[in-house]
């Protein structure tokens, strides 16, 4: 018998399957502090740097990674949370205007919304390679700050504080293995994923307690015919303006004819003088000096121009030669 022996041979065909970009790309943001100089009368400017960055794993291949996001900035803490202007506020409650902006020039309010009229946030674009064990990109923007010169103000140390609700980064990836992906269509849609993280900072301004006097009008008490026979009073105003909530004192020294405690006017630089004193209420029974707390006149700045009047009386019984009896008396704001 002949048997016929056959061999069959079993053919494997191998096939290499082409993994597709399922990598986790996840960002972070984080600010420094917006810390503006003195404020007040003039304008002051600060800076502040917000950094990303974005990391991507699991891919296998050499890939490059795509992240389109927009840093969000609403009005803050601050009640009400408005963006123009933005607010800060002391620890009474007191306001400070300032704002935010994306340019150096202070033109672009730097805002984070869609909706017509409200200024929108900053969109930054990265790409970065992702080689076989991740990648990373990083990218940095500045916050252009400013707050305006502006009058009124109270004293105290101002902030807005920007929670991770207030300054919020949103964005979208795209992934690709051995090509480049193409953009998300923004930061909210588009590419292979995305989400949202805050990067919360504070903006802060002192504000100095200040005082500036404006206007010291005359004390003219008149001309007196022959002897002073009788008292004569006049009054003066001081005007001054003190930042809000700044505890002031106002002096007035003893001129420079004083003898001791007693004030006096002068006739040009001959030795005749005439006494008179300077008080504080009315009745002229409250002497005006310079001791704060004891002889001074006291308030508290309300940010506008104050005045405090000063009564002055020339004493009846004095009988001095004719002519023109004059002193000066400094004015002393402490605060």
């Amino acid at each position: 018998m002949i048997r016929h022996l056959g061999l069959c041979l079993l053919l494997l065909a191998a096939f290499w399957v082409t993994p597709t970009a399922k990598a986790a790309t996840v960002c972070t943001a984080t600010s420094t502090p917006m810390i503006f100089p003195q404020a007040g009368p003039t304008q002051v400017d600060s800076n502040a740097v917000v950094t990303v960055t974005c990391n991507t794993f699991g891919l296998s291949l050499l890939a490059t990674a795509r992240v389109r996001m927009c840093l969000n900035l609403d009005g803050g803490s601050v009640a009400p949370a408005q963006i123009v202007p933005r607010r800060m506020q002391n620890s009474f409650g007191d306001p400070l205007n300032f704002q935010l902006y994306s340019n150096p020039a202070h033109t672009v309010i730097w805002g984070g919304s869609a909706a017509p009229g409200v200024p929108a946030a900053v969109q930054i674009d990265l790409e970065y390679g992702v080689p076989v064990l991740g990648g990373a990109g990083t990218a940095t923007t500045t916050i252009y700050g400013r707050v305006p010169a502006q009058s009124g103000l109270a004293a105290g140390t101002f902030t807005n504080s920007f929670a991770a609700a207030n300054a919020v980064l949103t964005y979208r990836y795209s992934e690709a293995l051995l090509a480049t992906p193409p953009w998300p269509t923004s930061c909210l849609a588009g590419g292979n994923g995305g989400a949202s993280t805050g990067f919360p900072f504070t903006a802060s301004a002192p504000v100095a307690s200040r005082c500036t006097i404006s206007t010291a009008t005359d004390l003219d008490f008149g001309n007196v015919p022959g002897a002073i026979a009788t008292n004569r009073d006049q009054t003066s105003a001081v005007t001054f303006t003190c930042t809000g909530r700044t505890a002031w004192n106002v002096g007035l020294d003893n001129g420079i004819h004083a003898a001791g405690t007693t004030r006096r006017m002068r006739l040009g630089t001959s030795a005749n003088y005439v006494r008179y004193e300077l008080y504080r209420d009315a009745g002229h029974s409250q002497r005006w000096g310079t001791t704060a707390g004891t002889d001074t006149a006291s308030g508290t700045g309300s940010g506008g121009a104050q005045t405090v009047t000063v009564q002055g009386r020339v004493p009846a019984g004095q009988m001095v030669p004719a002519g023109t009896y004059a002193d000066t008396v400094t004015v002393t704001i402490t605060y």
